[in-house]
């Protein structure tokens, strides 16, 4: 509760001390957390300036879902009795900073998630888009073409995680749950980005950390990122992108790309034992394949729009090892989405995502499939305010007779109301 409140405080605070001039509410090179955000992936780079001294933005995002889910298995293990009702309303808590010209901050609060009934951060970076706090018109050729970002933050690893509901954020993705594999993490490293003429580069490095501490020295190695790809307006309806990225941690204690989301899955207590709680099983209807010392994983994401049809692909390889396994286990993923968005500035959609991943489970070694399928419709009733419904249909395939996923599956439907600003 006393965090509660010093947060709240602090908002009231900021708030006052901040000018009233709407017109320059977001800052520089900003991915808008409304409906100008969709299909918008790394954060614009634009030279021209705004900046008139320093500033806070303050936002966040309120998300509620109505569950109405049936789940049932083949399995030894009996699975807890769930019915039809609300989930937990989760909430977050941005805060933006223009701090100087070419430079901002961008910090991120769970105020309530599934994970945690407390507030606490999920990280923040620097972005340096401009050198003019050095010298002015310091390397300005050259920064016309790169950014920097520097801090403990969400690793931009594919183009999945644009898309991705992030706790209370959830107004980019046109579906209520995330990926099977949920390639998420954030850790302490930085990133180096060159655009120019639709081309995109990036390299970057993190200390392969999610959470941070100073024991155990020499556990983890770095982990290394990447990514290359285009992204174009080839003409006034028509936009192309094509990506591929690489992240690479050569050995770890606990690698967590698959396993970093603190907040929880949208699917409340599907596939759980009895004994399962929100807090203690979070991930539910998400797999982490376990390769949790040595990792590499590459992933290649194709996105069309044309006029108002939009597609947007998915093929990942993952390849590595548990703790104390002998030999690399890969597992692929496959995701295909298709959307109509339609009526005026695109405020409803419809569509459909297919979702996949297969490979070597660990312990028994089974060869297993997970498959999954999504209908969903949304409606945009202003920027900030999304609803959403979708009917999801997941199965699992080749579990031993002693898992609790043996024959499983889980269906129905999903309502999910979202507010961001």
């Amino acid at each position: 509760m006393k965090k509660t409140i010093t947060i709240v405080l602090f908002a009231l605070l900021c708030t006052f001390s901040i000018s009233v001039r709407a017109q320059h509410r977001n800052p520089d090179n900003y991915r808008s957390p409304d409906k100008n955000g969709i299909n918008v992936f790394e954060s614009p780079k634009d030279t021209v300036s705004t900046f008139d001294g320093v500033r806070v933005r303050i936002g966040g995002a309120s998300t509620l879902q109505f569950q109405a889910l049936d789940h049932s298995n083949n399995g030894n293990v009996a699975l807890k009795e769930i019915g039809d009702n609300f989930n937990l309303a989760t909430a977050n808590l941005d805060l933006d900073v223009a701090l100087f010209d070419g430079v901002r901050m961008h910090l991120r609060t769970y105020l309530s998630s599934r994970h945690h009934p407390e507030p606490y951060v999920k990280g923040g970076y620097f972005q340096i888009d401009r050198l003019d706090f050095i010298n002015p018109g310091f390397l300005e050729d050259v920064m016309k073409y790169v950014t920097v970002k520097i801090g403990h933050m969400e690793s931009n690893y594919g183009d999945a995680h644009f898309r991705r509901s992030d706790n209370a954020q959830a107004i980019y993705n046109p579906f209520v749950g995330n990926y099977i594999m949920d390639a998420f993490t954030t850790e302490v490293g930085a990133e180096i980005y060159y655009r120019r003429a639709g081309f995109i580069s990036m390299l970057g490095v993190t200390n392969g950390k999610l959470n941070q501490a100073v024991d155990n020295p020499e556990k983890t190695s770095p982990s290394f990122l990447a990514k290359l790809g285009y992204d174009k307006q080839v003409q006034d309806d028509l936009r192309l992108r094509l990506t591929g990225s690489l992240y690479h941690t050569a050995h770890s204690s606990r690698t967590y790309l698959y396993g970093g989301d603190r907040a929880g899955s949208r699917y409340y207590f599907v596939m759980e034992n009895e004994e399962a709680t929100s807090k203690g099983n979070f991930t539910s209807g998400r797999y982490d394949p376990g390769l949790n010392s040595e990792l590499t994983a590459v992933m290649i994401n194709p996105f069309v729009k044309y006029n108002g049809l939009e597609f947007f692909g998915m093929y990942e390889r993952s390849s590595g090892k548990a703790q104390g396994e002998a030999d690399t286990r890969v597992w692929n993923q496959y995701g295909a989405e298709l959307l109509y968005r339609f009526g005026g500035s695109e405020k409803f959609y419809i569509g459909g995502r297919y979702n996949l991943v297969s490979g070597e489970e660990t312990v028994t070694y089974n060869d297993v499939d997970i498959t999954r399928y999504q209908l969903g419709a949304g409606w945009f009733m202003t920027k900030n305010i999304l609803a959403k419904l979708e009917y999801v249909n997941q199965t699992y395939d080749g579990f031993d007779t002693t898992s609790i996923l043996n024959d499983g599956k889980f269906n129905g439907l999903m309502v999910e109301a979202v507010i961001s600003f």
